[in-house]
């Protein structure tokens, strides 16, 4: 139970950038960002390389909220005495230049992960912001949950040495948390589909 309130602790920076970052894509400023980052270019197949969803406000998004939830984090969890259960401060001292420089990993690595899954969908003509119907429906479903959290994970991996089935299990772990987050932000119009 202390590996997953550990996990969980850790991980709480990226799930906080994740939410705000859906907030802050839906707020009507800086619309100039609000632009795909393949600039709607297509490959020799005809098809996008990333699709509309994958914009430069988003990617942006992601890396300054990882900065700003970085650095909250980190005075929560000195505050609340959580300084123990966070995997980056083992080896490290909480302070706002180191967590800053996590935000700033966080959020690189879950936009950069994320945008091979978007190439891998406009190769098999999957709508953006949807999924794909039939038998590899799960699949993708799964696939949408962990491609960001792949990145994140290996971000803790460069502050915290593990194992690959701990980081298998981190990222199975962080997919659930994501799917269960994706539900809610569903519930509360914040998404567009559920998954």
């Amino acid at each position: 139970m202390e590996t997953i309130i550990k996990m969980y602790v850790t991980l709480m920076p990226a799930i906080i950038a994740g939410v705000l970052n859906m907030i802050w894509c839906k707020l009507p400023i800086l619309k100039f960002l609000n632009v795909p980052i393949d600039n709607k270019k297509k490959l020799k197949d005809g098809k996008r390389i990333f699709g509309d969803n994958k914009t430069w406000k988003g990617f942006i998004g992601y890396i300054i909220l990882g900065c700003f939830a970085s650095i909250i984090w980190g005075l929560v969890c000195d505050k609340c005495g959580l300084n123990g259960y966070n995997y980056y401060y083992e080896a490290n001292s909480n302070t706002i230049w180191f967590n800053a420089v996590v935000g700033l990993l966080i959020g690189l690595f879950y936009a950069l992960f994320e945008l091979p899954n978007s190439f891998l969908k406009r190769r098999l003509d999957i709508t953006p912001g949807k999924t794909i119907k039939g038998k590899k429906k799960i699949l993708f479903i799964i696939l949408d949950q962990a491609d960001s959290v792949f990145g994140v994970c290996l971000v803790v991996a460069m502050f915290h040495p593990m194992s690959f089935i701990f980081y298998i299990q981190y990222v199975l772990l962080g997919a659930l948390t994501h799917l269960v987050i994706n539900i809610l932000l569903y519930i509360l119009r914040l998404r567009k589909n559920m998954f």
